[in-house]
């Protein structure tokens, strides 16, 4: 069975690219789950972006990219795939300034040996640009980094989950690790008062992952 993905809504060639994306994520995912869930998903993490896009071309890569982190998280709750790799959710109110930043660090450092990702509880339209600029100064590059939200097959699927200032809006599911690491908001900041807030997040992350029992770089 083929992907049919199709939006009435869309010009012909958001419509064609959705229907690429729908073939790739089938071609990886089609044996774990039906065209339906795939389009689905695809389709869901389409409607997450559409409203707050600030470039409308590159939203069916976001859905595309967003669709694949959900499948992956679900076929892992599902016990359908997983790597056996330590997996560490990051969450903050608008996925654009410290849990980018804490991402970028245990991305930088764990290499191969562990997976992050990340979440707000109300996503941004972009990534903070002194957040990026603070992390270039580590040699570290999140400007290809976009806000999005957490789910529920990626919050089950995260063994620990760091938040940031979410409050009551952070998911809670049994059985997962929660840390709350309490830290300045970037977001209005410059690069400089961006730094502190950097500095200790690289802090922070290296002690997780020591907990965890992961060797850096």
């Amino acid at each position: 069975m083929t992907a049919s993905y199709q939006r009435e809504d869309l010009s012909i060639d958001q419509n064609l690219a959705l229907r690429t994306a729908a073939v790739r994520l089938t071609d990886r995912f089609g044996e774990m789950f039906g065209v339906e869930t795939i389009e689905r998903f695809l389709h869901s993490s389409y409607d997450e972006f559409a409203g707050r896009a600030v470039v409308q071309n590159y939203l069916p890569l976001l859905a595309e990219r967003f669709a694949r982190q959900r499948l992956l998280a679900l076929a892992k709750v599902e016990g359908k795939a997983g790597t056996g790799l330590p997996t560490v959710l990051f969450l903050c109110t608008h996925n654009a300034g410290r849990s980018q930043m804490a991402m970028g660090f245990f991305t930088h450092l764990a290499g191969d040996r562990a997976v992050a990702w990340s979440g707000g509880s109300e996503p941004g339209t972009r990534v903070n640009e002194a957040a990026v600029a603070a992390m270039a100064e580590r040699g570290i590059d999140i400007s290809g980094e976009y806000p999005k939200p957490w789910t529920d097959e990626i919050v089950r699927a995260a063994d620990a989950v760091i938040t940031m200032g979410c409050g009551d809006a952070c998911p809670i599911f049994p059985g997962r690790r929660y840390e709350e690491w309490v830290l300045d908001d970037p977001q209005g900041l410059d690069v400089a008062s961006v730094r502190p807030i950097r500095d200790e997040i690289e802090r922070r992350v290296r002690v997780l992952l020591d907990e965890l029992g992961v060797a850096t770089r």
